[in-house]
């Protein structure tokens, strides 16, 4: 285990900015919260450094350019919000778990969420869809045994979705994600330039690499595209939260 640790210099560097008129973009509360971030691990302090775990996690197997504020704001596909495109559309993807108020509940607090923190933004759900609605490819992923979506169709699935008012539109699902026949799965993918990304939080469930694991189908199946009965009943974790008062 490894953790990454940077000098305060290169940390207000990356967070705030050297030049003073970069750093006068950000309000006072901005900068407070910010600041917070210059000694991650103190005692109260609200970030911690990152851990790498193993050679095989993100940082160490995929290495990438730094990349500070100041190269942020200068590149040219970066989006900005205005007056015509300010609002976040989360669209939901296929069954959560068992639905409910419950799962209505938590969708609706990470609505509430992405509120607070894209401050200055609207953030708005969709009417939820089901896989077949998308009319993506699917397959059943040879090492694990659970059924996968196709990113790049949902990406397209999402472009015609899109609202005119959209800053972005955001889809998020249950079900395991996969970008290619070559790979195994993938968290997320997203498109900067065109305002919109799909991420899966199946691979968050406790369980999810156990044999035992609810989503493992227990037969071989082959996926015929197009016949979407294969999700029929389909178990997909369910949508669970620390924050419940009735779990603590």
């Amino acid at each position: 285990m490894k953790v990454i640790r940077h000098s305060v210099e290169t940390l207000q560097r990356a967070l705030v900015s050297d030049r003073q008129d970069l750093a006068e973009l950000y309000t006072k509360e901005e900068r407070h919260l910010l600041e917070e971030g210059f000694h991650p691990g103190q005692p109260s302090a609200l970030f911690q450094p990152i851990t790498v775990h193993s050679d095989s996690d993100w940082v160490s197997a995929h290495p990438e350019k730094p990349q500070d504020f100041e190269e942020f704001y200068g590149d040219h596909l970066r989006k900005t919000p205005n007056a015509s495109h300010n609002t976040i559309y989360i669209q939901t993807i296929g069954s959560f778990g068992d639905a409910g108020a419950e799962t209505d509940r938590y969708v609706e607090w990470l609505r509430e969420y992405c509120q607070a923190f894209f401050y200055g933004l609207s953030v708005k759900l969709l009417p939820a869809v089901t896989v077949p609605e998308t009319g993506c490819s699917f397959r059943v992923n040879s090492s694990s045994h659970n059924l996968q979506i196709l990113t790049g169709d949902l990406l397209q699935f999402l472009w015609n979705r899109k609202p005119k008012d959209a800053f972005c539109i955001v889809g998020i699902t249950m079900i395991d994600l996969y970008p290619k026949d070559s790979w195994n799965f993938v968290f997320g993918e997203a498109s900067l330039s065109m305002g919109m990304g799909v991420f899966s939080f199946a691979r968050y469930d406790d369980n999810f690499y156990s044999q035992s694991y609810a989503g493992r189908l227990k037969k071989r199946l082959q996926a015929k595209q197009g016949d979407y009965s294969v999700f029929d009943g389909y178990y997909t974790p369910p949508v669970t939260s620390c924050c419940d008062p009735a779990r603590q």
